[in-house]
Parts: C-alpha cells; structure tokens; sequence
C-alpha cells in the first residue's frame, strides 16, 4: 500500500468530526523524536504525537512494562475488584503531585477528566456555575465542550452545558484590554471582579477552569503573578481552582505540573494525553473532601485504571525521574526558545516567540506592528517543514507548535530547528506555491 491509497480510504470511512489534517503522513513506525511513514520517508516530529510522547515514541520502559503486563493481566476492573497497578499509579500520582492528600480516579481522556472535574466541583459546593477562559480547550465530551471557549460551531448545532461563563485570558502578546506590558494594571484580574459585580453571582459559582499555558489558543502563557491574584479572589468567595494539566503536564514545562511555575495550589487537576506514553489513560487528581463529594459509580468507566495502561503510565513516570527529564525539558526548552528568538530577529514573518520548557509557540505576522495573524503564511510553513521532514502543526490558525519529545537528541533539535527556520525562509522567499493552502486543513 501507498499512503495515497490509504488516505482515500481514510475519507471514505472516517468523519470530519473525528480528525483534522495539516501533512499526509501515513506512520507506520516510530522511535524517540524520530517517524516513519509507509513510504519510508523519515520526519522529526516536534509534535510529540499531540504532546503525548513525552518520554519519545517507544519508549523501551513502557514498551517493556505494557508488554510484560499484557501477558501477565491485560485488564480486571477496578470498578469492582482491586487490582495492583492503578494503585500503584494512583499512589505515586499522590506522591508528585502539588495537591496536599488528595485522592485520583482514572478515565481515558483528557476531555472525560474534565467531565469529571465538573462532577466533582458541583457536587463539593453545591453550586452550578462555571467560569472558564476564552479561547480555552478542554475536550470534545459534552462537559469538556461545554466549558471550551475555542469553538462555539459544534456547541450552536449540538447544545451545550448550562451555567458557564467566560472570562479572557491573560494574553501579553495581544492583550484583549489592549494594554502593553510593563504598563497594565492587571485588568485581566480586576475584569474578574467586575464580572462578579454585574453579571455572575461569586458565590453561586463552583470552579474555575484553568489552562496554566494555553495551548490551543496559541501557547499563551500568562504573567509571573497572575495566578496569585486569581487564588485570592477564588477563595474569598469559596469558588475552586481546576487546572488542565492535558497538553502540559508530565514534566511538558519543566515541572510535574505547569501551575507549579505560579506558585498556587489547584484544587483539582486534570491529567492526561502523556500520562500513558500513548496508552489511553486520564486521571483526576484532586482533595480529598472533593473527591469524595460524589456517590459510588458517580465518575468511573469499565476500563478505568487498566492494567496494561497504568502499567506503562508508572514506566513513563519513572523514565522522567531517573533520567532526570524535568531538568532536561527546562534546558532543552530554554535552548530552543533562543533559537526561535534568532530567528525572530532575521524573519520579519515571527513576531513573537513563548512558552516554557518544551511547550513553545512561534507566532506567524503579516505585520509586527498590527500583530495580523499570518494564516496563509502558517500553512505554508507547516507543508514546507513535512516536505522537510519534520512534522509541526499549527495553532489559532497563525501559531507554530513547538513541542518536540523532552528525550529528543539535541543534534536532532538542531537539526529540526535548522528545518523549520529553513521552512520559513522558503515561505518569506514566495518559494511555496498557494495551491498547497488546499493540502493543509488545520484547525
């Protein structure tokens, strides 16, 4: 088979509903940073299979562990019976986790975590209202939807959840106040108490959802203190703290959880995509007495706390403590982030460049003065890069996203930087002609 073939197949059995194109790459094979396609071609892939591949593509612990498992006890559910290895998982989540005594319950995806959190924060306060950020992304389950402020389409054909409320997020780069750094008085925090004033009531509302970085929204990161402020405010009036830890945890930053970068404590943690090193496996991470504010069965699967998947979630959580990765992401991250700031300073199409550790994002221009998104531009960009061989994709139409494997080698960093700056000079140069703008969808 060629992958021509395979992708036409593809368009007869799969809905768009289900997926999302940037590259035609058919994987048939993958090791650490590095993947092949069906026709043999070899990428670096800056993706980390959608942050999943935290730990690298096969990594040999999990492989080994999942493997080892699989023959001994591929699933006993932990619904009724009370297998070892979920609570092995759970135990050690306790352990890294910055919660204090808290309790963890298993799911498979990151949007069924989320769904979970809702449970648990409205069953704790009693309270129905959510607040959440513009521009967020929580999952594709009715809950997770409901409290996504990315995109509205499917929620206007499907309906939506009740009770949510947005807030923006603390964007510096294109502040939604239209203020400049150095020189705001935190309105993305006093817009906070503004909303409790003359549209939310504060003490009706049970969480607030939290990406530390946003990720689909383009790798915003937020400022140093803005976390602090936010807390404050959540606890005057009794509202908790949820964070989505999906696409940034598992040492994706530099630390086990990104929140941990703003020196707050969450009330609940959501967990997900690298957990399992490409297993499905999700988890809830929270207090205690949130835990515990739902019945038997009130948030539980069939196949929650598999085996074989909390198996190679241990293997991954044990392949970053000992090969130190938290230590490495931080390194690697602040090696790569000076390229992509050289870059910026020879390529008039960067005008910006953010993030921590590993979870970078290049913002593409038309213009630095008036910060217009560059869309055309990106998706140029990410077909020159596969044409490369290196795979990175796109973010909010206009942002290149940056998040190679924390195990990559750093002479394939290079090399996958040298690809990608050579991409954009191609694109800067008119070398990519428009009718690849059809080839890639995006999102």
């Amino acid at each position: 088979m060629r992958s021509e073939e395979i992708i036409r197949r593809y368009s007869r059995v799969f809905p768009r509903a289900a997926r999302v194109t940037y590259a035609p790459i058919v994987g048939v094979r993958a090791k650490n940073a590095k993947v092949w396609d069906i026709d043999g071609r070899e990428y670096i892939d800056f993706l980390s299979d959608a942050a999943v591949q935290n730990v690298g593509h096969n990594n040999e612990r999990v492989v080994r562990a999942a493997v080892e498992q699989t023959h001994r006890l591929i699933h006993f559910t932990f619904i009724y019976g009370f297998p070892v290895e979920p609570l092995l998982l759970a135990e050690k989540l306790r352990e890294i986790s910055p919660i204090e005594n808290p309790k963890v319950t298993f799911g498979m995806t990151g949007s069924d975590a989320n769904d979970g959190a809702i449970k648990f924060a409205r069953a704790y306060t009693g309270r129905r209202t959510i607040l959440s950020y513009l521009r967020s992304y929580y999952g594709a389950t009715y809950g997770a939807m409901s409290i996504t402020g990315l995109d509205f389409e499917v929620r206007s054909i499907v309906g939506e959840l009740s009770g949510v409320h947005y807030i923006p997020y603390p964007n510096c780069y294109r502040c939604p106040f239209g203020k400049e750094p150095g020189s705001c008085k935190m309105e993305c925090v006093s817009y906070i108490k503004e909303k409790f004033e003359g549209e939310v009531y504060a003490d009706g509302v049970a969480a607030l959802f939290a990406e530390p970085i946003q990720g689909d929204a383009g790798m915003v990161v937020p400022p140093g203190g803005y976390f602090k402020e936010v807390k404050k405010i959540l606890d005057e009036h009794g509202i908790l703290l949820v964070v989505d830890e999906v696409q940034s945890g598992m040492g994706r930053t530099g630390k086990w959880f990104a929140i941990e970068h703003f020196g707050v404590k969450p009330d609940i943690i959501t967990l997900a995509k690298p957990l399992g090193g490409g297993f499905p496996i999700s988890a809830v991470i929270g207090r205690e007495e949130v835990m515990e504010a739902l019945p038997s069965l009130g948030h539980t699967f069939t196949l929650s706390g598999n085996s074989v998947a909390s198996r190679a979630a241990l293997a991954v959580i044990e392949e970053i403590e000992e090969r130190n990765l938290l230590r490495r992401a931080e390194k690697l991250g602040k090696y790569a982030k000076k390229r992509l700031e050289r870059m910026k300073e020879e390529h008039e199409l960067i005008g910006d460049v953010r993030g921590l550790g590993l979870m970078l994002g290049v913002d593409l221009v038309k213009d630095r003065e008036t910060k217009e998104r560059a869309f055309e531009e990106a998706r140029k960009v990410v077909w020159r890069a596969y044409e490369l061989g290196l795979i990175v994709a796109f973010l909010q139409g206009n942002v290149l996203r940056i998040q190679p494997p924390l195990t990559i080698e750093e002479e394939l960093l290079d090399e996958g930087l040298n690809r990608l700056e050579r991409a954009i000079s191609d694109v800067e140069e008119g070398k990519v002609p428009d009718d690849v703008l059809s080839k890639v969808q995006g999102w």
